[in-house]
């Protein structure tokens, strides 16, 4: 038995650790989008049905839709969790490797390949937000509503594979990621390689957790307008039939000019909450993973 054949069940064994800890953060995580996108469709307070507060809005669900209504829509992200993140990190390594032959700063250049690991990665995801969001968005008992298959059967049906069907919202999707990225992946190594590493495991540990953990607030902080506009167009519109949020920016600005600047940042809290400890984790693990195929590959 040669040494690939050794080594291979090896690595199944670590990837199919990582994935399971990618999607037990999903579900622990999920509620938190829920709520994320159900304040960002809300269109004002003066609206009846809408949230109060975080707290408010927690116990809404809860009493209206039960426990099961904190997980409408985790199918989509579950599903769409290999390839995103094989899109993400794959592909900013490989704009790392391509800009590390240009003229651009180190810094600069980390920033950039996490740009177009963020806009290539949601070319790959957008057609699951779409079914996600419509699915979250929906206030019908667990029970009525349909699954995520028959949900992505209707949008086809309806609208198609276009812009106005399984892919709208495409723009604010890139928007969404690309800026994300380029913070998070710029932020986390120029960041990691400014602080001296530590001898001792734990407190280095804690280092990149800590360095994780900003990346993701601050990037959560900077792209979220975008969230915003995102979830509007791939939400429900509100009139039934009619298309008031079309693209990204025309919904930046419709969103501003109607219900103020704070608007284009509802569901920060709850976005936060969810990316800020999820960032940190999904670093710590490509960090550790690339470390043990480097050592062992």
């Amino acid at each position: 038995m040669n040494e690939h054949s050794l080594f291979f069940p090896q690595l199944d064994v670590k990837q199919a650790s990582y994935q399971i800890v990618y999607r037990v953060t999903i579900c622990l995580m999920h509620p938190l989008d829920v709520v994320k996108t159900r304040f960002q469709i809300q269109r004002g307070t003066t609206d009846p049905t809408s949230y109060k507060s975080l707290g408010h809005c927690f116990r809404t669900i809860f009493q209206s839709e039960g426990v099961f209504g904190f997980y409408k829509g985790i199918l989509p992200p579950i599903l769409a969790e290999t390839p995103k993140r094989a899109v993400k990190f794959f592909t900013f390594e490989q704009y790392k490797k391509l800009l590390n032959l240009t003229p651009l700063s180190p810094g600069v250049a980390l920033s950039a390949a996490g740009l177009g690991s963020g806009l290539t990665e949601a070319l790959v995801i957008n057609p699951f937000e779409v079914v996600k969001v419509s699915l979250q968005a929906n206030r019908d008992s667990f029970k009525e509503q349909p699954s995520s298959f028959a949900q992505a059967r209707w949008i086809i049906k309806s609208d198609g594979f276009g812009l106005r069907g399984l892919n709208k919202g495409l723009t604010s999707t890139l928007g969404r990621h690309g800026v994300f990225n380029m913070i998070y992946f710029g932020f986390y190594f120029n960041v990691k390689d400014a602080i001296p590493t530590s001898p001792d495991p734990t407190l280095e540990f804690l280092r990149k957790f800590t360095i994780g953990l900003l990346s993701g607030t601050i990037s959560s902080c900077v792209n979220i307008p975008f969230d915003v506009a995102k979830s509007r167009i791939q939400g429900p519109q509100p009139v039934p039939g009619e298309i008031k949020y079309r693209t990204c920016f025309q919904t930046m600005a419709l969103v501003y000019r109607e219900e103020g600047y704070l608007a284009l940042y509802k569901g920060l809290v709850p976005k936060i909450m969810r990316l800020g400890p999820g960032g940190a984790v999904m670093l710590l693990v490509y960090e550790y993973v690339s470390e043990w195929l480097q050592r062992n590959w």
